[in-house]
């Protein structure tokens, strides 16, 4: 039992390290399960007590404990970052090997506590490490008013989960020397927003590689900014490195420096002219105001994606050989941070002809025009010129012969855009020189994108980056399911009131009934559904049985679009006459939709995931709150087993909504509902009733470099609403009259 009799105990004269784990501790159980425990500093380990002891050998407590118990702490074992966590009936330990293993053991006890729900701690005794040593997320860097969101997902996620290292794309840092660079990128963003862009085309309609113009939501962030981010990184023991586009992807570099482009009549530059030694002053001198901020070990320097300039295009580099302008471009680039003490990397796929072909690639604009971009580096060259201390960033895994051929060549490498479906991951990392990977986001780096995008992917790509012990996909579905109830505690920043102890009642919704479980609906049915009650956490919905099989018993309205759907598209009113902290719904969809990537619609991320429906809340004077119904945030199908996500072959998870066992027969009939709790802005107003709409015609327009696609509308489908629980208002104190 978690309870205010513990103690963390710290070593008389303290390490700062000994401290800063203690006081997260504390933070940890004050913030979120409302315990106070002390912090105590004791020269000996009390024989009677409960208590809390974390550090290194370096701590005597943790040296004692481990002197009396025989454990070992070595390099060999646990090893660096690894860590020993023993919980017994009074005592639990957090013994690391360095203090980075110190602070993943506390990860441990923090993921304990979520397991228990700040209770209780479950009794273990593990001695774990890490399996690869680079685990990183590579992302954007956050705008101003999504930095406070990135702080939690630092410490509250990446943390949680023992990632060490974030790759963040920087190309609008406030620079003091070329503020004209700042001032081109905002004119540049605006002018993708409101055109409704997502990616450029060249002139003539030539295919250009991404504009990753939502890197800090098209602002520009101070260096106070950035200082504070990877101090909080640090804070963490996550390592900050900088990816600041070279060559390619320079949208932000080239705004005002056209006459640096290699294809200087293009609309919106991106590739700069290798061949130009004003390019590398300009380059090299806004290398510097980052460096001077953020004091990395390792930068990346992107170089993927060059092909936004024709072959001819440029004057300086026309008839030069493009494999020696691309190795000669990353030499001065890798000395110039060799000069420095900075490692670099870079994505690898002009490395390999095999993905970018020989000499040339042979392309056709959206107008017609025939082109030619460069294809990969020869081989030779590779192998002869390119410095080989560059750690390479594979993105092409899905065809394990390309790993080969970059080990060949001598580099390192880590698996970029890494994502759990990787094929026959066990076996391929044997013999590779693979020491990591990086799954990542393209579109900016906020609460609502990465949440429905990314949490899932993340966290099945921490356990196959940290451990050995690699989970099926069906049990690594179910694990994640578990665990996004607390993720979005932890990216929202939100209290849940269903969470803080007051009383949660079942709304009687019969009077909006018009859907029985033995209704068919695209051809499927609910007849399995359970009746009677069910819990999600501390929720109960009560789901009553109908009489006789043709009564009602649930609420249906239909999403209009491809192919017939006789459901009306929106319900009865269901009355709620309440002032309420909070609704709970209990719903899901009849079939599957999309939730795909921001990075499919950057001008709107919100249109990204499915629209189905809304609820309708409607306050006693007349005030209407609208909630969105959006597939992968908050409902999925109530079937098993769905699709796999179009864009990165990832299963969809419900990021904002409890996964709801809701069948008499789960093992052969299962039926899933999702539980989604929408928190009430308005205090002290009644919320008179809500009603449910199904949307009509939900389309989104996807993009690929530059050509916009407007897609057919969303097959027809349909809410399935099975019960509304509500959180009661706490009641207050009222003073006793005389």
């Amino acid at each position: 039992m978690v309870d205010e009799s513990i103690s963390i105990l710290i070593p008389e004269n303290a390490s700062e390290a000994d401290i800063n784990l203690a006081k997260a501790l504390v933070r940890e159980l004050s913030d979120k399960y409302g315990v106070a425990i002390k912090i105590r500093a004791v020269s000996e380990i009390p024989s009677t007590g409960r208590s809390v002891i974390m550090g290194t050998l370096n701590n005597p407590l943790v040296r004692k404990y481990c002197s009396i118990n025989r454990l070992e702490l070595t390099e060999k074992k646990p090893g660096p970052e690894g860590y020993l966590l023993n919980v017994g009936n009074n005592l639990a330990i957090v013994a690391g090997y360095d203090d980075q293993g110190a602070f993943f053991g506390f990860q441990s006890l923090r993921q304990l506590l979520i397991e228990g729900r700040g209770k209780k701690i479950r009794g273990v005794e593990v001695t774990d490490w890490p399996n690869m040593p680079f685990r990183a997320i590579r992302l954007y860097v956050p705008g101003p008013d999504n930095i406070a969101f990135f702080k939690r997902f630092m410490r509250d996620f990446m943390a949680l989960y023992k990632y060490n290292k974030v790759i963040i794309e920087l190309n609008c840092m406030r620079l003091d020397r070329h503020p004209e660079v700042n001032a081109g990128w905002i004119e540049f963003s605006k002018y993708m927003q409101y055109s409704r862009s997502s990616a450029m085309a060249g002139l003539y309609g030539e295919e250009k590689n991404s504009t990753h113009h939502d890197a800090g939501d098209g602002y520009i962030l101070e260096k106070e900014d950035i200082r504070n981010i990877v101090k909080n990184a640090n804070n963490n023991f996550i390592e900050v490195i900088p990816e600041i586009p070279s060559l390619t992807h320079a949208y932000y570099l080239l705004t005002r420096h056209r006459e640096l482009a290699e294809y200087q009549g293009d609309i919106w530059p991106d590739t700069y002219c290798p061949s130009n030694p004003d390019s590398y002053k300009l380059m090299f001198d806004v290398y510097d105001e980052y460096l001077d901020v953020i004091h990395p070990k390792m930068v990346h320097i992107g170089h993927d994606e060059w092909w936004g300039a024709p072959v001819g295009s440029c004057p300086l580099c026309n008839g030069k050989d493009y494999s020696m302008l691309y190795a000669g471009d990353i030499i001065k680039i890798h000395n110039y941070f060799a000069k420095k003490g900075i490692k670099i990397a870079m994505w690898g796929d002009y490395l390999l002809e095999s993905l970018r072909d020989t000499l040339y690639q042979d392309r056709v604009s959206s107008t017609g025009v025939k082109y030619q971009t460069p294809g990969a580096v020869r081989p030779e060259i590779v192998r002869d010129s390119i410095p080989k201390d560059i750690l390479i960033f594979n993105w092409f895994w899905d065809d394990p012969k390309r790993d080969m051929e970059i080990q060949k060549f001598g580099f390192k490498q880590i698996y970029g855009n890494m994502n759990s479906t990787i094929p026959n991951w066990d076996n391929r990392r044997k013999g590779l020189d693979v020491i990591g990977g990086a799954p990542s986001s393209w579109a900016a780096t906020n609460e609502y994108n990465i949440g429905k995008d990314y949490a899932g992917l993340y966290i099945a790509c921490s356990n196959m980056l940290w451990s050995k012990h690699t989970l099926s996909k069906t049990d690594m579905t179910e694990a994640v399911r578990g665990l996004l109830s607390s993720v979005h505690a932890s990216f929202s920043g939100l209290r849940v009131p269903s969470e803080d102890g007051d009383p949660i009642v079942p709304i009687d919704i019969s009077p909006a009934y018009n859907f029985s479980k033995e209704t068919k609906v695209l051809t499927k049915d609910l007849s399995n559904f359970i009746s009677g009650e069910v819990k999600s956490n501390s929720v109960v919905f009560n789901l009553p049985a109908p009489a006789i099989k043709t009564d009602k018993c649930l609420i249906a309205v239909g999403t209009q679009g491809v192919g017939e759907n006789v459901l009306a598209t929106k319900s009865n009113s269901i009355p709620i006459n309440d002032d309420v902290s909070s609704l709970i719904f209990l719903h899901a969809s009849a079939g599957y939709a999309e939730n795909k990537c921001a990075d499919y619609n950057l001008p709107d991320y919100f249109d990204s995931a499915d629209l189905l429906g809304w609820y309708e809340v409607i306050y006693e004077d007349g005030y209407k709150e609208i909630i969105p119904v959006q597939y992968g945030v908050n409902i999925l199908s109530w079937s098993t087993d769905p699709p796999l996500d179009t864009y990165w072959k990832i299963p969809v998870f419900c990021y904002a909504a409890n996964a709801v066992n809701c069948s008499v027969d789960m093992k052969n009939n299962p039926v899933t509902f999702y539980a989604y709790e929408w928190v009430n802005k308005r205090y002290g107003k009644v919320i008179r009733e809500v009603n449910l709409y199904g949307s009509s015609n939900f389309q989104t327009t996807r993009y690929w470099y530059g050509m916009n696609v407007r897609f057919d509308p969303l097959p027809s489908n349909a809410i399935i609403l099975a019960g509304i629980s509500k959180v009661l208002k706490r009641e207050p104190f009222i003073p006793k009259s005389k």
